[in-house]
């Protein structure tokens, strides 16, 4: 139960926006009060859903390009959408929402309108349906827009300098994003969005014009077209968007991300549902701790004020309506909606410079089973009602925008600026963020930025440059992080780095997106007692390269460059026998993509692929594709190597990730299975979700025990553990720890599975395996000691399933043709590190009768 602050409601203190009956849109309500109702959780800790997306998603989300960036031009700018075909299955019907196919006449119609709406086509999501991003603002020549441009990026990238520019104070447009239906089955946003767009098309009012004249407003009009049309939370990889913003695996993540950069915005709001009465961020501790929150919880608030009275003044009540008042978790709640991961839209948004950031719950359901039980017009009564407070929310933010565009941009600013100076962070507290009631210790979090992180090439007398060092270069490069690059040896803090060493100088405007990316993080299993989401997300600890962090020193005179990319890691030699690390999963699709061609593999002794000399050419293709290197055989393989056609009952972050490393996969589930599946087209089972082999039919369960009589299988978690037990494969004992724990472990490696994987693995729902009988071996355990690195692991009432208990127990087991796995691997596409473990454990049971023989 989430206990409410002991502080009192506070008036409004921003004038909000109403929708006005005719001619302008902006007018200011009544003031309202708040009766704060507890924040739940959104769905089970652990994903028990087997995935089903197709392959060509995942092609799709693998393969995208990002638009190419147009040179800064003037508004409007027109662009004539083609039509898409009409769906009568799309799902916003139901409810009288604007559905999908209605989107693109929409905005052609909004651009005839006058001359502030300009469309454009920021990419596509994962099943293939087009991105709309709309800009309103007041009519730009193209030396305007260059000149914004160029405010915009002095702003960034010489902050001290902005904060004593008259042209900015007086000129810049401050930026503003609204992002809607990131979940697909909350679609109010984006009707919101539209109607909210016609009205400034349209409105010629004295202050709408001023808004427009020094402001301009993008919209996101659908985040998720394809759970919009299909009336699921996730797009079409299975992929909740509001989760990847750390990892950006999915082409919709990686266009709001483009968005945000390109644009900066000061304030930004991302539209939901459904939460009673409304629930608009800021949120409750634990609070990220590399943001400048000081200056996001000043704003925030201010705006969060304006909003609650914008939606209270809508006159809907509990009795009337069904719609409680608004609450803000900061001031009404304790803890369990907190802004500590960057992986949602608006905590993402703070490491770009936006100092005002909310997520906005709409108060009635009509998703899930609301959907499907209510009538349909009380559906539309409620999209309605959550149309009107979306609109509501959004409009009282442009009225804030406008009348305190001012300090909006000074502080994002000041954020950049404590960035490049190295500037230590303000801890918020009531002197330091005056006017927003209730701060305490508990609201308290900062961090001690380090001077750099030196990332080393992974060069060796045998290997290249490492794919994981390049693959995690690149990422921050898109992330808009600086990252340099040594044009010789050199010395930071008393050692001495290699030639090709990146560098990345914490002291630089965004030094806080650095920071969250690489640092370890922090466990903050004692700050409270529950967490929404993930608390660990380290990519310093799980990309599989190697990442030091440098306290303190000096980089001048360091021989460093800028780089915009990393630098190709693909080598191939000139003569022999070629050897292929297995350990990262760049290096698996490129073993895959030979095996695809029928390349003879063999599998060496110490774990690696060993590519004979005859396939040179198809090995240069690969690594170019993949971005691997090769290096010559000094071992000869000895077990062959097959292509593997894998059937898995897994979550959707694991079918991407397998997918990613190039496996062959067939999705089944207890369903797909008691409908006849034919086994012939597989070689191992792959089980982590979806799958029970009790609710199987009895033909089913005799096919399933058929194939797992002579083929391997891999789990993970409990549902790969049960269907262990139930085949009775690997004699050993699963101890579940607590279902909400989650976060970066300590690891110590044992085994051929885990040959040469990092000492950092990933928990979510964490298991392990105790009592092992004969033939078991124990590929990996967790640490002694606290294996929590950094995340929220806490043991359950009784003192069982925690840190403590998990100690030195085994994590990933092996015996027979059978390896299960405590850790999560490849849980929503992200230790790209542990990635390999899998291939590994899967090529091992379907090529060997014993894991043994793996090394």
């Amino acid at each position: 139960m989430r206990i409410k602050r002991s502080v009192p409601a506070r008036p409004a203190l921003i004038t909000a926006l109403a929708l006005a009956a005719a001619g302008s849109l902006l007018l200011a309500p009544g003031p309202a009060g708040a009766d704060p109702l507890p924040v739940t959780r959104e769905g089970s800790a652990v994903d028990d859903r087997a995935a089903q997306a197709p392959a060509s998603a995942a092609r799709r989300a693998l393969t995208a390009d990002a638009p190419t960036a147009a040179p800064a031009r003037s508004y409007p700018r027109r662009l004539a959408l083609s039509p898409d075909p009409e769906n009568p299955g799309d799902k916003s019907l139901r409810l009288g929402l604007t559905p999908y196919h209605a989107i693109a006449p929409k905005l052609n119609a909004l651009q005839r309108l006058g001359d502030r709406v300009s469309v454009e086509v920021t990419g596509r999501s994962a099943g293939g349906h087009r991105l709309y991003l709309v800009t309103v603002t007041a009519p730009e020549t193209t030396r305007q827009a260059r000149a914004q441009e160029r405010m915009r990026e002095l702003i960034e990238n010489a902050p001290a300098a902005a904060a004593e520019s008259r042209e900015i104070r007086r000129d810049y447009k401050t930026p503003v994003f609204v992002n809607s239906n990131i979940h697909g089955n909350e679609w109010e946003g984006t009707d919101a969005s539209l109607k909210v767009i016609e009205q400034l098309a349209i409105a010629r009012d004295t202050r709408t014009r001023d808004l427009l004249a020094h402001s301009r407003l993008y919209f996101n009009i659908t985040a998720n077209p394809d759970g919009r049309i299909a009336g699921t939370r996730a797009n079409a990889n299975g992929f909740d968007l509001n989760r990847d913003f750390v990892t950006a695996s999915q082409p919709e993540t990686r266009a709001m991300r483009r968005i945000e950069l390109g644009t900066q915005p000061a304030v930004l709001l991302d539209l939901h549902g459904y939460v009673n009465g409304t629930l608009i961020e800021p949120t409750t501790p634990p609070h990220g701790e590399n943001y400048e929150y000081d200056l996001f919880l000043k704003n925030s608030y201010a705006n969060a004020l304006g909003m609650e009275s914008a939606v209270d003044a809508l006159g809907y009540t509990p009795a009337k309506d069904g719609v409680e008042a608004a609450q803000i978790p900061f001031r009404d709640q304790k803890e369990g909606w907190d802004d500590w991961p960057p992986i949602f839209t608006p905590q993402y948004a703070a490491f770009h410079g936006t100092v005002a950031a909310h997520t906005v719950e709409i108060p009635l359901a009509v998703n899930n089973e609301e959907y499907d039980e209510l009538p349909v017009p009380e559906l539309r009564r409620r999209s309605a009602i959550n149309t009107a407070v979306a609109g509501a929310a959004v409009r009282a933010t442009l009225n804030h925008v406008r009348e305190h565009r001012g300090t909006l941009i000074h502080d994002q600013i000041e954020v950049f600026r404590r960035g490049a100076a190295g500037a230590a962070q303000v801890p918020v507290s009531p002197q330091t963020v005056p006017g927003v009631p209730g701060i305490g210790p508990e609201d308290v979090y900062t961090t001690t930025f380090p001077r750099a992180y030196v990332i080393p090439p992974g060069g060796t007398r045998t290997q290249r440059s490492g794919p994981a060092a390049a693959r995690l270069v690149d990422h921050l490069i898109a992330n808009d992080v600086r990252v340099t690059r040594a044009t010789r040896p050199f010395r930071l803090a008393g050692r001495t780095y290699p030639r090709g060493s990146y560098v990345v100088d914490l002291h630089q405007p965004k030094r806080g997106m650095a920071n969250a990316l690489l640092a370890d993080g922090r466990d903050i299993s004692g700050k409270v007692s529950v967490m929404y989401d993930i608390s660990g997300w380290s990519l310093g600890s799980l990309w599989g390269a190697t990442v030091e962090r440098v306290p303190s020193g000096s980089l001048r005179g360091a021989p460093l460059r800028p780089v915009g990319e990393a630098a190709p890691v693909a080598h191939v030699p000139a003569h022999g026998d070629l050897r292929l690390r297995l350990t990262d999963p760049r290096e698996i699709a490129a073993l895959n993509s030979l095996l695809r061609q029928g390349v003879a593999v063999r599998r060496a002794a110490d774990g690696s692929a060993v590519v004979p000399a005859s396939a040179r050419r198809e090995a240069r293709t690969a690594a170019r594709t993949h971005d691997v290197s090769f290096t010559v055989a000094r071992q000869s393989g000895t077990a062959p190597l097959h292509r593997l056609r894998v059937a898995a009952a897994v979550t959707p972050g694991e079918l991407f990730a397998l997918r990613e490393m190039g496996f062959d996969v067939t999705p089944v589930s207890t369903s797909v299975l008691n409908a006849g599946f034919d086994w012939s087209g597989a070689d191992v089972l792959f089980v982590s979700a979806g799958l029970d082999r009790a609710d199987l039919t009895e033909p089913a369960r005799q096919a399933l025990d058929a194939f797992l009589g002579g083929h391997g299988l891999v789990g993970r978690g409990a549902a790969g553990a049960a269907l262990n037990a139930a085949a009775g494969r690997l004699a050993v004992k699963p101890v579940e720890g607590n279902a909400d724990a989650n976060g970066v472990v300590r690891v110590r490696n044992s085994g051929g599975i885990t040959r040469d994987a990092p000492a950092r693995g990933f928990v979510y729902a964490p298991l392990w395996f105790t009592d092992p009988g004969p033939g078991v071996r124990v590929e990996q355990s967790y640490a002694t000691g606290n294996p929590l690195v950094s995340g929220h692991w806490r043991p359950l009432p009784g003192g069982s399933g925690g840190p403590a208990a998990a100690a030195g127990q085994a994590s990933v087991v092996s015996g027979g043709q059978t390896v299960l796995f405590g850790t999560e691997p490849l849980f929503r596409d992200h230790p790209k590190g542990e990635f390999p473990q899998v291939a590994r454990a899967l090529f091992t049971v379907a090529h060997s009768a014993s894991v043994k023989e793996s090394g």
